[in-house]
C-alpha cells in the first residue's frame, strides 16, 4: 500500500469517525433533555401527591383490622 493510499484510508476513517461522534453527541443531548424532562415531571407528581395526602388527612381505618376479622 502506498503512502497516498494509506493517507486516503486514514482520512476516510477519520471522516466516518467524526460522523459517528456527531451522531452519538446528538443522541446524548436528546437523552439528557428527556431525563431532565422526566425528572421535572417526577418532582411535580411528588408535590401533587404530597398535597393530596395532606388534603385527605389520615385514613380513619388505618391500622384497623379488615371487616371480615
Amino acid at each position: 500500500m502506498t503512502d497516498t493510499a494509506r493517507l486516503d484510508t486514514l482520512e476516510t476513517r477519520i471522516a466516518h469517525q467524526d460522523e459517528v461522534i456527531d451522531d452519538l453527541n446528538k443522541t446524548v443531548i436528546a437523552q439528557w433533555r428527556e431525563i431532565d424532562r422526566l425528572t421535572r415531571q417526577v418532582a411535580k407528581l411528588s408535590e401533587q401527591y404530597a398535597t393530596m395526602a395532606q388534603t385527605m388527612g389520615p385514613d380513619p381505618d388505618d391500622g384497623a383490622p379488615p371487616p371480615h376479622w
